[in-house]
């Protein structure tokens, strides 16, 4: 059982390379980051104790466009996992044909434990060392998991500080107020209700009354919660970190979420009964949304996973020999690099206006977001139905062939 999101990465490579004509010159390039940025940021925290975190930048691919990948800060942030997240960037990017490489970068801490002090302190201090490697035009870091537009504002107010001009292109997903975009906050989520509209109109069947399992209620988990809630969905369980809860009957999305705000989870919310993790994604359903880390689904658990649909809005929720075995059970999986593919796009969209200092209202970046997401489908969809393969086959192949069109038209192997 491989656990190791990099060498997840490496396998769905090697599982899709053979539905292209590829070049293995060309499959070993994407098996390996370009660089790999390491470094320590030491503080004084505000007890006065001295503290040195461990950071990370990868940047594993920018033959299409700029490095592009979100910062994520978390105990468990490693080399590894920031590597594979890297990898999937790039293949995200070009799945989706957005001119942007694939990067990523975290911190190992728990900001949890962290005032706002020593969080922006932090931010600072891990921008003044990657700083000579991130710029509009060479690498774009956007949020991740537990980083926020306040965080993507420090970091632009950091790099501009060193750099002695303005640069808000620097970072996507900053506050409206610091030149962000209109439909960034729930981009990952839109875009994910974008392409399952788009698989059901296929099959002929409507979102209403679905049944839906969501693990994970940040910000991609919540806000697809209440978009599906909002069109006809029933929610019947949802879970965070410290558990879950689940109503066969659905759930109100806005009282969870006012419950979750006032105690700080989902569990013992009236009218449900407490899950674990576990057992939340053996629950029956219609659609099984992964909004949470990586490797949620194993070989361990594939087996009692009972819903038809899956949308991984996480990053690297199924191992491959998970995915193998869904696969056998004819569940239908819409890939993470396809599924949450929202996020990086309206950042692609923030990205362009920032340099283009002309800004976009709302109802035109979503309607942009949902041809983007639509076209990507389809290209997948096509794919997917000739070579006779699953949709993450395709869209890992897919993303290889125009990573690999890029390569050859720039000379690299000439």
């Amino acid at each position: 059982m491989s656990l190791n999101p990099f060498e997840n990465v490496r396998l769905q490579i090697d599982n899709s390379k053979k539905y292209i004509d590829s070049d293995p010159e060309i499959i070993e390039i994407l098996k390996h980051p370009q660089r790999v940025i390491e470094v320590s940021i030491t503080m004084k925290m505000r007890d006065s104790s001295i503290r040195t975190f461990k950071g990370y930048r990868v940047q594993h691919n920018n033959y299409r466009g700029p490095y592009k990948g979100g910062v994520r800060y978390h105990p468990a942030v490693n080399l590894d996992e920031v590597k594979a997240l890297s990898a999937w960037m790039t293949l995200k990017t070009a799945a989706v044909d957005i001119p942007f490489g694939g990067a990523k970068g975290g911190i190992e801490v728990n900001p949890k434990e962290l005032n706002e002090y020593e969080l922006e302190h932090l931010t600072r201090g891990y921008i003044d060392k990657i700083f000579p490697n991130i710029g509009p035009m060479h690498d774009v870091p956007a949020p991740d998991v537990y980083t926020n537009p306040q965080v993507m504002a420090w970091i632009m107010d950091e790099y501009s500080h060193i750099a002695q001009e303005h640069t808000p292109a620097v970072v996507t997903g900053k506050p409206l107020d610091n030149e962000g975009s209109l439909g960034r906050g729930n981009a990952t989520a839109m875009g994910g209700y974008f392409v399952l509209c788009k698989l059901l109109e296929e099959r002929s069947e409507k979102l209403q009354n679905k049944k839906v399992v969501i693990q994970g209620f940040g910000n991609a988990g919540s806000n697809i919660a209440k978009i599906l809630h909002a069109n006809g969905a029933k929610i019947i369980a949802i879970s965070d970190s410290k558990g879950g809860i689940y109503n066969k009957e659905g759930l109100e999305i806005e009282k969870v979420e006012e419950h979750k705000i006032k105690t700080g989870s989902v569990t013992d919310f009236k009218l449900s009964e407490n899950v674990s993790n576990e057992d939340l994604l053996a629950i029956k359903t219609d659609i099984l949304i992964p909004a949470a880390l990586e490797n949620a689904i194993t070989n361990t658990n594939a087996n009692k996973i009972k819903a038809q649909i899956i949308l991984e809005l996480a990053n690297g929720p199924i191992t491959p020999e998970a995915d193998e075995i869904m696969n056998k059970k004819d569940i239908t999986i819409i890939p993470d690099i396809l599924a949450n593919s929202g996020g990086v796009t309206v950042s692609y969209f923030e990205w362009v206006q920032n340099l283009s200092r002309y800004y976009w209202n709302l109802e035109e970046v979503n309607k942009k977001l949902e041809q983007k997401m639509h076209k990507a489908y389809d290209d997948i969809s096509i794919f997917a139905s000739n070579k006779k393969c699953s949709l993450r086959q395709a869209a890992v192949a897919l993303a290889i062939e125009r990573v690999s069109l890029s390569i050859k038209n720039r000379g690299i192997l000439s």
